[in-house]
């Protein structure tokens, strides 16, 4: 008789195990997300009556909710407050939609994410201070979009940042000495702004960077001379400013670059071994296009 109930006891954890799906706190996180970006008019919808792992662009991995994938889906509204309770969010692509409303402070407790995509949608208001607290961020784009106000100091705390692209918004203010902290970083954009002031020579720190697009805000002063350090600089655009002096372009190393544009046609620069003829002179644009 122990031997039956054993089995049943058994039985029963089998069949928990085999019907257990996401926490009820992440699939109501999850309908809040398809409630307030309108669902019901998604290119791919969901089918709420469906288990949460078939539902489109959702990853769930041990019964938890690790990565939302809506590209280009056709997302309409602003974004929930309560998408911080899917805390075991690694990756965030919600890119080429419509969205509008403000970033949510609350995105900032998903502390395991490393990846947020946001770009072309139609946000609005600042970038939030908090956002630093993503200390597992490696990509934030959030190119395209209505933002405004400075960029924060905090984005300087995110030390595992590969990609930062804020390009095409309304930011204002000087680049902060804070991002010459993140050592990591291999692409820059900050395209299409109204930022000002001098390039902090502690960009100089950013040994890894391989694309800083800086063209068309209205960044003054000369070119700091510790940008000469970034020894793995493929693609570099500095055009429509207000730069005094590109004296100190003479400092980057000998290489030649993929892409290179500045708006100032000195005969007198002589740059280090740049040939200058295989290099593609190019704007920087930001096509629509589906990965």
């Amino acid at each position: 008789m122990k031997i039956f109930y054993s089995l049943i006891v058994v039985f029963a954890l089998i069949s928990n195990l085999a019907f257990a799906g996401v926490s009820k706190k992440e699939k109501k996180a999850l309908i809040g997300l398809y409630n307030s970006t309108n669902g019901k008019h998604w290119v791919k919808k969901w089918d709420l009556k469906t288990p949460v792992a078939e539902w489109h662009g959702v990853k769930v991995v041990d019964d938890k909710v690790v990565e939302i994938n809506l590209f280009r889906n056709n997302l309409m509204g602003s974004l929930p407050r309560d998408i911080a309770n899917l805390e075991n969010l690694t990756v965030l692509n919600l890119a080429f939609n419509a969205i509008t409303g403000v970033l949510p402070r609350e995105l900032s407790e998903l502390k395991n994410l490393r990846v947020l995509k946001l770009e072309m949608n139609r946000i609005k208001g600042e970038i939030p201070e908090e956002i630093g607290n993503l200390i597992s961020l490696e990509e934030l784009s959030v190119f395209n979009n209505f933002l405004s106000g400075s960029i924060p100091n905090s984005i300087g705390n995110i030390k595992n940042l590969k990609i930062l692209n804020l390009s095409s918004n309304h930011l204002k203010g000087t680049i902060p000495n804070s991002l010459g902290a993140l050592t990591k970083l291999e692409t820059l954009g900050l395209f299409e702004n109204t930022l000002e002031g001098a390039i902090p020579g502690e960009m100089g720190n950013l040994r890894n960077l391989k694309e800083l697009v800086l063209a068309n805000n209205q960044f003054n002063g000369e070119i700091p001379m510790e940008l000469g350090q970034l020894a793995s600089l493929e693609i570099f655009q500095i055009q429509n400013n207000q730069f005094n002096s590109f004296k100190n372009l003479e400092m980057l190393e000998t290489r030649e670059f993929l892409v290179f544009d500045y708006d100032k046609n000195d005969r007198k620069i002589e740059f280090k071994d740049i040939n200058l003829e295989k290099t593609r002179m190019a704007d920087t644009k930001f096509e629509d296009i589906d990965k």
